[in-house]
């Protein structure tokens, strides 16, 4: 459990960042531009065969996917590299936050744009089209908690390759292209060979998208439709991939994050 000070020093840490983000307009640009842009490709590739049930829920999932990927990952990876490379990391470690808290305070307004516009669009789409009220919003909202909890270490990682923030755009995209293409926003799963569609399972966007599908329409991985109290059977699966990855890519940021410049 967070502490009353830790929690001031993320609060702390998150505003100056927010600073620097509104101050920084290409990064801004990323972070709200390329979700919004890539939603009509996302969503033109999405759910071919119709099995996914109505065009708005689509249209959440496939927001959710690029989301994390633009406005959590790619955004914070460059912020990250930035704030190495500046010192400023370096500087933070030698004062009373801890690295989670340097770490969940420079991620935050990242996050929370990340949030706001998935809220935005869930309001959107439910006055569009003709949004039934989710099968399971726990689901949903355990399907963006940890979808952001994974990516967020995932950016962290990916610093560890990334020796600058112009470097970015080579380092994470196979983090940013791989994940979507598999995830099955564009390609149905159950139409790839065996072997092929179990690695696209285990990616980290996989899951995210599977959980939204089942809190949002009830849909599981192999097309059925099952109600409330089924869809906790069914997101059994892509949960453990999840934490699995959470637990990974902590593990791997962990050890190989470095909060300096390499000399």
């Amino acid at each position: 459990m967070v502490g009353a000070g830790a929690a001031r020093r993320i609060r702390s840490l998150g505003r100056a960042e927010a600073v620097l983000l509104r101050r920084n307009v290409v990064a801004l640009l990323i972070a709200l531009g390329t979700p919004v842009s890539l939603l009509p490709l996302a969503m033109s590739a999405s759910d071919p065969d119709r099995r996914f049930a109505g065009l708005g829920a689509a249209a959440i999932t496939a927001l959710t996917a690029i989301v994390l990927l633009a406005a959590v990952y790619y955004n914070l990876v460059t912020t990250l590299v930035a704030r190495r490379e500046d010192l400023v990391l370096k500087r933070l470690r030698a004062g009373e936050a801890s690295d989670l808290e340097i770490l969940a305070g420079t991620a935050a307004p990242a996050v929370a744009v990340a949030w706001a516009q998935i809220v935005v669009a869930a309001v959107a789409t439910a006055a569009l089209f003709d949004l039934a009220a989710p099968v399971n919003p726990l689901l949903v909202v355990a399907a963006v908690g940890l979808g952001t909890v994974v990516f967020v270490l995932l950016a962290a990682l990916s610093t560890a390759v990334t020796p600058s923030v112009e470097l970015a755009q080579v380092t994470t995209m196979p983090v940013l292209l791989v994940p979507l293409v598999l995830c099955g926003l564009f390609i149905p799963l159950d139409d790839l060979a065996a072997p092929w569609e179990s690695v696209a399972r285990a990616l980290p966007l996989t899951p995210v998208v599977d959980l939204m599908r089942l809190g949002l329409t009830g849909t599981t991985t192999d097309g059925r439709v099952v109600d409330f109290a089924g869809s906790f059977g069914a997101a059994a699966v892509p949960t453990l991939v999840l934490v699995a990855w959470t637990g990974a890519a902590g593990w791997a940021a962990r050890r190989w994050f470095r909060w300096e410049p390499r000399r």
